[in-house]
């Protein structure tokens, strides 16, 4: 089974972080695996690309012509991609060297048609002591309680996803109305094409705690006023992803009970019986964060021609 990895990127500034991703892929231990790189309209960065990776025999390169966002980038470099299966990998994360072939033994041992696994935080400075890690998914990494080791899930997050390559391109691939581009970032973009997946074949994405990346946290990840602007905009596009799917049916109802009956009673236990400030802030920021996504699902909820809005990120 051949694996392609799509690794995207759009900035000079990420550079070092996407060369530490691209290498990681290289130093797999499962062979074969062929290394897809899409530029997102940046020629210097493809220069550079260029000049690092293109010359050697298992990488494809591309730059897109302008500035398409990350749904288009990894769509198109599934396009160009060869493998029996494609993963995807973001530029700031970095691959444990088993992270293919544990992927792909899922693959083998199972019918899966997507297959994704944990992603780890990389703090590049000191944990804030207020972040809880029930909200380790507003950074883009596995919160406790998201999945056992082989459950079904809708999707994982995109640093760590993977798909039948053929069975991603019938569904039409990422839906460019979501994802990162430029300064409009919608959410939540596995989602959409985890949905049509599971609506096309019936299956949805095998968790696996063996295929394990780690997730680069920067400064500003840590910073409060960003978390709370994240959990926003998170609620904002939960609207967004009603309006695109509307018979979807979400998790977020789970997801709140097991945070307020389960995450928030033990943390506070914990707090009575062994009292700390950091602790009492976590509990404090959970209430916030989870504000601030109500708020930005209300927000989009009176938005007038919300879907028209959207709907021009992809013009």
């Amino acid at each position: 089974m051949q694996v392609s990895v799509v690794v995207c990127t759009y900035a000079m500034e990420r550079y070092d972080a996407f060369t530490e991703a691209v290498e990681s892929v290289l130093a797999q231990t499962y062979d074969p695996v062929e290394v897809v790189l899409v530029v997102d309209g940046n020629g210097a960065v493809y220069e550079r690309v260029q000049d690092d990776f293109c010359d050697r025999e298992c990488v494809v390169c591309h730059n897109n012509e302008e500035n398409r966002g990350i749904s288009y980038s990894r769509t198109k470099g599934a396009e160009l991609a060869s493998g029996d299966v494609v993963a995807m990998l973001d530029d700031d994360a970095v691959a444990h060297e088993d992270w293919v072939a544990n992927l792909v033994a899922v693959y083998e041992d199972t019918d899966a048609v997507a297959v994704g696994g944990d992603v780890r935080p990389d703090w590049q400075t000191d944990r804030p002591d207020f972040f809880p890690e029930e909200f380790y998914w507003l950074v883009g990494c596995v919160e406790p309680g998201f999945a056992e080791d082989g459950e079904e899930v809708r999707n994982t997050y995109g640093s760590n996803i993977s798909f039948k390559r053929d069975v991603f391109l019938e569904a039409g691939g990422y839906d460019t109305h979501t994802g990162r581009r430029g300064d409009k970032h919608i959410q939540a973009h596995e989602a959409p094409v985890c949905i049509r997946i599971k609506d096309l074949t019936g299956q949805g994405v095998i968790y696996t705690d063996d295929a394990v990346v780690e997730h680069k946290l920067f400064d500003y990840r840590g910073e409060f006023d960003w978390l709370v602007a994240r959990s926003f905009w998170q609620g904002y596009s939960k609207r967004v992803m009603d309006l695109l799917y509307p018979d979807e049916d979400g998790d977020e109802t789970d997801y709140l009970r097991f945070l307020f009956l389960d995450r928030v009673p033990r943390r506070a236990k914990g707090v009575m019986t062994k009292p700390s400030l950091a602790a009492v802030l976590q509990i404090l920021a959970i209430f916030v964060f989870t504000g601030a996504v109500g708020l930005g699902y209300l927000y989009a909820l009176v938005t007038p021609g919300l879907l028209e809005k959207v709907e021009t990120v992809v013009e």
